[in-house]
């Protein structure tokens, strides 16, 4: 019999470019870079972020993998898979995230009430949210 629920151990998110990503996810949310890990050739495959009590994994793929996968549909009618990463912000620091986005030259991709919606640099959706 199981005794507790399973807890997240990582999200990951396919990159033509990890290093440049995780530089991202650093830059505008302070994520720690626990690991990097390499192929045979020395080249970046994967990079382990730090996300509470689990990790965002940038994970190297083809580029042209990338073009072959289909784009994510609009909110009111979502892929099928991960189509969204949330990160939970106050509402008070909520501005100062989004202007960060901005200066990163992100593109923002709708908004409530409570979330902002964004784009990081390889098109993934990203959000940032104070609802409760």
């Amino acid at each position: 019999m199981l005794s507790s629920p399973c807890r997240l151990h990582h999200l990951a998110l396919g990159s033509v470019d990890p290093e440049s990503l995780a530089g991202f996810y650093h830059q505008a949310f302070g994520l720690q870079i626990e690991r990097t890990h390499r192929d045979s050739n020395g080249r970046v495959r994967s990079i382990w972020l730090s996300l509470g009590t689990g990790r965002l994994m940038i994970e190297r793929v083809d580029e042209q993998e990338v073009r072959l996968r289909p784009r994510p549909r609009t909110p009111e009618r979502p892929s099928q898979g991960l189509f969204l990463l949330a990160f939970e912000v106050t509402q008070t620091e909520h501005p100062a995230y989004d202007a960060r986005l901005e200066d990163l030259g992100c593109v923002e991709d709708g908004r409530t009430a409570y979330t902002s919606y964004w784009r990081d640099p390889e098109g993934h959706r990203i959000a940032l949210s104070h609802f409760e």
